[in-house]
């Protein structure tokens, strides 16, 4: 009965998490009937109502509410220690399934990933290349990779740095030939920006750029605001404007002599990289793979200092 128990309460942990019955029976991969039925015998066994239902949403009633608190923290160490076994064999399985920009993925990720998949051949996963700030509550992804600051919002999510991403500015040699002098940030008043950046604003940008110890604020409009790092690579490549990019997405680039960089002594500020849960109660494939993630792009860019910038070693 403990057991059955048990499991009713991980149904019901999914079902309250995401307001619906018909999220929570794919989630868990059962008929929505069948879930329902075991919610209604969990109700039942320990004679309370947990769940407004109606043909619109699902709501917690009092005692839901109380019980869903309890119930969520004993599912998940649950979980833990079955999969704490798993570790203990060193061969972690199950779906991992991520949200994270396509930039991110095509641009960084792509051979991380493959080596990870290479070293826990019994993982699967499901990629949701999107920048959009996905519900880690109430959609079925086990982490999100955001470039940027880490969420305010909901204050349950627990966000970890796992790299610094440099950024230096980069032009075409058409666009040099023909654009206003540039010996230093400020500038960059004078020129065409195409940047990306999260908050996708234009006008008034400040923006850091560091010299050694040096630093200097510029304020900045930016004509082309992206939020996408591969089409502000392909406008500067067009002779549009100026981009700022990392210098390994340009290495090809700079060698065909198809980009250049602009002022070498300067870079931007870096960019985080946060990997983001729901809760710190993590399964084995999730640490194994935020892990994996922090300790290769830490390598790939911890000689981020040399052209100038500060080196970051974290």
């Amino acid at each position: 009965m403990a057991m059955e128990l048990l499991s009713y309460m991980r149904l019901f942990v999914e079902v309250a998490r995401t307001k619906s019955f018909r999220r929570a029976a794919d989630a868990l991969d059962m008929p929505n009937s069948t879930l329902s039925r075991h919610i209604a015998e969990l109700e039942k066994t320990i004679g309370l109502r947990l769940l407004h239902r109606s043909t619109r949403k699902v709501e917690l009633t009092e005692a839901g509410e109380v019980y869903f608190k309890r119930c969520q923290s004993i599912v998940e160490e649950a979980r833990m220690a079955h999969e704490s076994l798993l570790d203990v064999v060193e061969r972690p399985s199950g779906t991992l399934r991520v949200s994270m920009p396509v930039d991110l993925a095509t641009g960084y990720l792509a051979p991380i990933l493959r080596d990870f998949a290479a070293t826990y051949p019994l993982i699967s996963f499901e990629f949701d290349l999107t920048p959009r700030r996905v519900d880690l509550q109430a959609e079925p992804f086990d982490l999100a990779i955001r470039m940027g600051p880490p969420p305010t919002a909901p204050s349950m999510l627990v966000a970890r740095q796992i790299a610094l991403v440099p950024r230096h500015l980069y032009a075409a040699p058409g666009y040099l030939k023909q654009a206003p002098p540039l010996k230093h940030p400020s500038d960059l008043v004078h020129h065409v920006l195409c940047v990306a950046q999260g908050a996708m604003k234009q006008h008034g940008v400040s923006r850091t750029f560091h010299r050694g110890e040096e630093q200097v604020e510029v304020t900045v409009d930016t004509r082309f605001a992206i939020n996408s790092v591969g089409l502000s690579r392909s406008l500067a490549l067009l002779g549009v404007g100026i981009a700022a990019l990392d210098g390994e997405l340009t290495r090809e680039d700079m060698a065909m002599g198809r980009l250049r960089r602009v002022l070498p002594d300067w870079s931007l500020s870096p960019v985080p990289v946060h990997a983001i849960t729901e809760t710190r109660l993590l399964p084995a494939r999730t640490r194994l793979f935020i892990d994996f993630l922090k300790a290769h792009m830490e390598a790939r860019f911890v000689d981020t200092g040399k052209a100038g910038g500060p080196k970051r070693r974290r």
